[in-house]
């Protein structure tokens, strides 16, 4: 009888997260930029225009936005890295004691949480506090040129769909086109993350579609005031 294999996502949280997000907000905020200035009564060309803009700016923001924010994540990591590694050249004791006391609020007896600490210690002890005392595993750590690419190409992605639209169909009917199909291209990318995340696929295609068609609906409202207004 073959070992059966586990399946875990866990290893996919960095990069799943940055293209989940990129895609939704490409799709959200394209579509709301060319719905809303359709709405306003604007020509077609300035609506693309406008589409192009908001679709280059949006990835360009997208891409920087996170590799800041997760560089800041890698910093703190390595902060907390060459703390750790300080620590045991300085107190190896303490230290043994201290993961140690993280196993026996685990569950293990204060016997085996000594041996399990001292072997754990022996074979790579910056590695056992790093995973066992603040979270940090070589799977789950910061990576922010990743996150940055995944961002910036999902977001690319997901813009370009009501770009297309707006440059082979008529002004008039792009803010139902583009809705509509907006919102379709939500549900699928709800589905697959959750499909990907192991998450419940109904849910997550609920919950990106409500919230992708409030903002198309209040975008096109903005809109139609603007061109009414103008």
């Amino acid at each position: 009888m073959g070992r059966l294999r586990e399946f875990h996502t866990a290893n996919r949280a960095g990069w799943l997260r940055a293209a989940v997000l990129g895609a939704n907000d490409g799709i959200v905020s394209t579509s709301s930029l060319v719905i809303g200035m359709a709405a306003s009564q604007a020509t077609g060309q300035n609506v693309w225009l406008a589409g192009m803009a908001g679709l280059i700016a949006g990835a360009m923001s997208m891409a920087a936005g996170e590799y800041v924010s997760v560089s800041s994540q890698a910093d703190s990591e390595n902060a907390d890295r060459e703390r750790e590694r300080v620590e045991l050249l300085t107190d190896l004791a303490s230290e043994r004691k201290e993961l140690a006391d993280i196993y026996i609020k685990r569950g293990l007896t204060p016997d085996l949480a000594k041996e399990v600490s001292a072997q754990l210690m022996a074979h790579d002890a910056l590695g056992a506090h790093l995973r066992d005392e603040l979270g940090i595993t070589d799977t789950l750590s910061a990576r922010p040129i990743q996150a940055a690419l995944f961002s910036a190409l999902s977001f690319s992605l997901g813009g370009a769909v009501p770009v297309i639209l707006v440059a082979v169909l008529p002004t008039v009917t792009l803010p139902t086109t583009v809705a509509a199909t907006s919102l379709v291209l939500l549900a699928a990318m709800g589905a697959v993350a959750a499909k990907i995340a192991g998450a419940s696929i109904l849910r997550s295609c609920l919950r990106v579609t409500f919230w992708g068609a409030l903002a198309m609906a209040i975008t096109a409202g903005v809109g139609h005031l603007i061109g009414a207004a103008i």
